[in-house]
């Protein structure tokens, strides 16, 4: 299978008129963008969905795997919620890689609130970079 980004990406894609629109910078730890979910965002009322959450986490860490020039693709996502996110709440999403050996990257995700930086939700995920540019 070739990895092939079109601009659609629910996550990133500028292409994507239904997405999320991150956009993400590089930092020295890594990758960082800025977010605030809206309504579509929620699940109970008010508070936004886990899955839009964890789609955030997820994210940032394939960000910083391709700010390193590599293609992954998630093999394993454990994700910690701390506190619930309410629509409308600004955020900022964090994303390093911890680690790699051969084609296994491991990375750290956070999702701050941008106001004062209480940590939302942090994750771990265990990538696979793509044979392609391994």
């Amino acid at each position: 299978m070739r990895l092939q980004d079109d601009g659609r990406c629910f996550a990133c894609g500028a292409k994507n008129p239904r997405g999320l629109g991150l956009s993400f910078e590089h930092t020295p730890e890594g990758v960082k963008a800025s977010f605030t979910p809206s309504w579509h965002h929620q699940g109970y009322k008010a508070l936004v969905h886990g899955g839009i959450i964890s789609t955030l986490l997820d994210e940032a860490m394939v960000h910083a795997a391709l700010k390193e020039g590599l293609t992954p693709i998630t093999a394993e996502l454990q994700v910690r919620f701390h506190r619930p996110l309410e629509v409308g709440q600004a955020v900022e999403v964090r994303g390093r890689l911890t680690g790699r050996r051969r084609r296994l990257l491991w990375g750290q995700a956070q999702v701050l609130r941008s106001s004062d930086q209480l940590v939302i939700a942090t994750a771990e995920a265990k990538l696979l970079a793509h044979a392609e540019t391994s």
